[in-house]
């Protein structure tokens, strides 16, 4: 009976502070884009598809080129890391569930080395290799996070010499980089996420400017240029925000309504 009224009286408290007492919010409710975007990348059979179509599509494009003995040079393929090499989806989870985003979290992420690996890029990669085509992995991950970065291709069983890794330094532009490959090899194939992993003319361009050059480069997409799906983060996303990633979570969502057609 006690007991009893005792839960009653707990209960009254609750239902007499109801209009004050605070009510608790789960961490990371804010930012649902990011648990949507999350949640498709982990959870939906159509992004691993996606993978896979481009991998599949990949290897036929350097198998024409391998049998065109009119072809000169060392032949190479440049590859981003995240998001096409590697699944960053976890730390993107973290942040959703803590409200934290980058670039919070993201150097002890990169030092636990524990990426997976993209569905089948390992595949391919190790397909690549025994053909004699020189891989590198041109990433704007900082140059301190080189060793966990190697561990981390390690294991995936994806490594393929120090001098394969170009880090950045300095710019986040990757065409530097690029040219650098290109003294010695000729570049067969480009592997991204993002557009700037392909071309500098994507660098810093609004949306309706970025689709200009897309429109330009259609014929390369499929065979000279591999697109990896990546809903979670981007250039993409910049282009929306102007560039401000400094908005708050409400004001980037406002901003990526206004920009939806509805006609």
């Amino acid at each position: 009976m006690k007991k009893i009224i005792l839960g009653l009286c707990v209960l009254s408290l609750f239902v007499a502070c109801g209009t004050h007492a605070p009510k608790a919010e789960p961490q990371g409710k804010e930012d649902l884009r990011g648990l949507f975007a999350v949640s498709w990348f982990q959870t939906s059979g159509e992004y691993r598809a996606l993978c896979y179509q481009a991998f599949n599509s990949a290897k036929l494009y350097l198998e024409q080129d391998l049998q065109n003995k009119r072809l000169k040079g060392k032949r190479a393929i440049v590859l981003d890391l995240d998001e096409t090499v590697v699944d960053n989806s976890p730390f993107q989870a973290r942040a959703v569930k803590t409200g934290k985003g980058y670039p919070h979290g993201w150097k002890e992420w990169i030092d636990e080395a524990n990426a997976m690996a993209v569905p089948g890029v390992v595949e391919f990669l190790q397909w690549v290799n025994k053909k004699g085509i020189a891989i590198y992995y041109i990433s704007n991950r900082k140059i301190k996070g080189h060793d966990a970065t190697v561990n981390n291709l390690k294991k995936l069983g994806i490594f393929f010499g120090e001098d394969k890794i170009l880090l950045r330094e300095k710019s986040s532009d990757k065409t530097p980089r690029r040219k650098e490959v290109m003294k010695t090899h000729r570049i067969v194939a480009l592997f991204g996420d993002n557009l700037g992993d392909f071309s500098g003319l994507y660098d810093n361009k609004s949306i309706e400017e970025r689709f200009a050059v897309v429109d330009k480069d259609k014929k390369e997409f499929g065979s000279h240029f591999i697109v990896l799906p990546n809903p979670m983060y981007g250039a993409w996303e910049g282009a929306v925000y102007n560039d401000d990633y400094s908005k708050t979570n409400a004001e980037k969502t406002e901003m990526m309504i206004k920009r939806l057609r509805d006609k």
